[in-house]
């Protein structure tokens, strides 16, 4: 087992959370594959397992490129634990999404684990959630934007498909 230095593994999580803050703010997720050795693996639980940086870098421009991961204004980690020994980064990451019009926050956290490969990449990710309260904070979220008269196209589709009932009376 390999122990890493708190130093590098600080260094390695700060560049994980700059590279993800260049994906928001560029709306170009493919960078985020270049936080992962070749043969990584990511895991998360409802979309399913994806191994290497191709698989990863497919499927998170396509979920972050669409309705809600493209409304997500940034990913703030709430709280960190570095596992020095096992090179292992676990964070609560905030999800928020943009306002909708009038101040309101909506979103919903994950917790992440992080595990280290060295040279500021990693072998692994992990994110855990509750996808129904995922949900909850997502339909809390458009039926604001519908209210404010905000609503994207792309929001009122994932409506429709998950059955949230839009138009109510104000």
């Amino acid at each position: 087992m390999t122990t890493w230095t708190r130093t590098e593994l600080d260094e390695a999580f700060a560049g994980y959370t700059a590279t993800v803050q260049k994906c928001v703010d560029t709306g170009d997720w493919s960078h985020f594959a270049d936080l992962f050795v070749d043969d990584a693996t990511y895991i998360e639980h409802s979309y399913g397992s994806f191994t290497g940086k191709d698989e990863i870098r497919d499927w998170i421009t396509k979920t972050m490129g669409a309705f809600p991961g493209n409304e997500m204004v940034e990913f703030p980690p709430k709280w960190v634990v570095i596992d020095e020994e096992k090179g292992w980064v676990i964070t609560e990451i905030d999800n928020p999404m943009r306002d909708p019009g009038d101040g309101s926050q909506h979103g919903q956290g994950n917790i992440s684990i992080l595990r280290y490969a060295g040279d500021g990449l990693w072998r692994e990710q992990e994110d855990v959630y509750n996808p129904l309260e995922f949900m909850a904070a997502t339909t809390a979220y458009v039926r604001a934007c519908e209210r404010l008269g905000t609503l994207s196209d792309e929001a009122r589709a994932w409506a429709a498909k998950f059955g949230v009932k839009l138009g109510q009376p104000r």
